[in-house]
């Protein structure tokens, strides 16, 4: 009894439809990835614009509400500043405050060695030609040589983009623009 028996096909590789199908999926992820990696940047410079106007927004509310100066130095070569108050003598240690949400540190921010920042440059801090902008009690804005502000912007970049942040004279409104 000899039955007719067909050899059986071994398949070895895939079928072009296997091979179209996983190229498909991995197109896919390199377009979702891609744009991601690339928008870092931005979205460093983003948080750092925000950041940089709300910190001169407190310091200008710390001014209001404490009844005397409050100021944001800024130090482009290290690409950081701190928010000091001016009622304290130069170089007592509580000229820097201390950080309202991390307790146990002064109110320093540094772009270069914060790693969710990094990417951002400090291009610019001009306040008059100075490097610093205090606020009085009423959170009018005072350049670095304690007269009235005329003009005052803070200049960050990341990733080719540039954005200011820009302290208006007399009110102290602080805008960011492109």
């Amino acid at each position: 009894m000899c039955r007719n028996v067909k050899p059986r096909i071994v398949r070895h590789g895939f079928t072009m439809i296997e091979l179209m199908i996983v190229v498909a999926i991995i197109a896919i992820a390199a377009a979702i990835v891609v744009p991601m990696t690339s928008s870092a940047g931005s979205m460093q410079l983003r948080a750092a614009v925000t950041m940089v106007a709300a910190d001169l927004e407190y310091a200008k509310s710390m001014s209001i509400s404490r009844g005397h100066r409050y100021a944001a130095v800024f130090t482009k070569t290290t690409e950081s500043y701190q928010i000091e108050d001016l009622s304290e003598p130069v170089g007592d240690p509580n000229r820097i405050i201390d950080h309202p949400v991390r307790k146990g540190f002064k109110y320093i921010v540094n772009f270069a060695t914060d790693s969710r920042l990094s990417q951002v440059d400090v291009v610019d801090a001009n306040f008059d030609a100075t490097d610093t902008v205090s606020f009085d009690y009423l959170g009018s804005p005072l350049n670095g040589s304690d007269t009235n502000l005329n003009s005052g912007v803070i200049t960050l970049r990341a990733g080719g983009i540039t954005r200011t942040v820009s302290v208006e004279p007399v009110t102290g409104y602080i805008a960011i623009s492109n």
